[in-house]
């Protein structure tokens, strides 16, 4: 994971790096540093880099500058590298946007749902931001033959049971390759401060039912998880999760990428400890396989 741009023209009320917390300092990486960052990575093994950002395309000039910025990046790194993959994780774009990423070589991407719930999508979102766009997004990115990763907030303010069996509903419509879910940890700059962050037990409940649903689906053991819980990573894999995601973004900027307060940016879940990591795992009867990890 190589958070490249904390920059975001949205405003998601449980965000960190949303557009109104003016304390937040912004950032987006150059070239070099993203070049310097997955060279080190490739070194350790790494074979797929996910590059993040907040979500700020739209069809302006300025933000097609930057999408053509992104696929320059994309064609360069696999074209640097053998054997790889490029996963994106920029948020919500047009489908010229997607296909420009896609034939500059981009194999996967990344964008949560968040609700499938039309009513609790729009307690998350202000109005600007629609279920039904975040949706369209995804059926464009399957359409255009990406591999695709949705996936949702577990104890989002105002979720209910009912919210839940609305994300698992569409995830069985959308058929992704990948389903990333971590409990919901709340950020003092964001409407939903006050709010009680989400249960690492019905987090990892809800990993063993995606296992279940989704047999060879890729799931993560999120860094949230880690964040709430000193086990949480080893209990992500045990409890059906198949995929880890080192940060491998440079430290001086991972701590500027803020989603969410008690974001564990140097535990074992880091490129700086990945060795520590394949020992913790072994311990725990699991061999951490550096690979492309395609979807089969």
């Amino acid at each position: 994971m190589l958070e490249i741009s904390n920059v975001c023209k949205n405003d998601c009320y449980y965000c960190g790096i949303r557009k109104s917390n003016l304390v937040v300092d912004r950032y987006s990486l150059s070239e070099e540093q993203i070049f310097l960052a997955c060279d080190k990575a490739f070194q350790k093994g790494f074979k797929t880099f996910v590059l993040q950002s907040g979500d700020f395309f739209s069809l302006d000039n300025q933000s097609m500058k930057y999408a053509e910025f992104i696929a320059s990046i994309v064609y360069k790194l696999k074209n640097k590298f053998s054997d790889i993959a490029v996963t994106l994780s920029l948020g919500e774009a047009s489908k010229e946007i997607y296909k420009l990423w896609k034939d500059a070589g981009a194999d996967r991407y990344l964008l949560r749902h968040e609700s499938a719930s039309e009513s609790h999508f729009k307690k998350l979102h202000p109005e600007n931001q629609s279920l039904s766009n975040r949706k369209k997004c995804l059926f464009d990115l399957k359409d255009l033959g990406y591999q695709v990763g949705a996936g949702f907030m577990v104890g989002s303010p105002f979720q209910t049971v009912e919210d839940i069996n609305s994300d698992l509903m569409f995830l069985k419509e959308l058929q992704p390759q990948m389903i990333g879910i971590g409990p919901f940890i709340s950020h003092f700059e964001t409407p939903f401060k006050d709010f009680k962050n989400g249960s690492v037990k019905l987090t990892l409940f809800l990993i063993s039912l995606l296992r279940i649903i989704f047999p060879k689906v890729l799931i993560p053991s999120t860094t949230a998880l880690a964040s709430l819980s000193p086990s949480g990573l080893i209990d992500g894999i045990e409890h059906g999760a198949n995929v880890i995601m080192p940060n491998i973004t440079p430290i001086i900027s991972r701590k500027k990428y803020e989603l969410y307060e008690t974001k564990n940016i140097q535990w074992i879940e880091s490129i700086e400890s990945i060795d520590e990591l394949k020992i913790k795992l072994k311990k725990n009867g699991y061999e951490l396989f550096s690979c492309k990890g395609d979807y089969e």
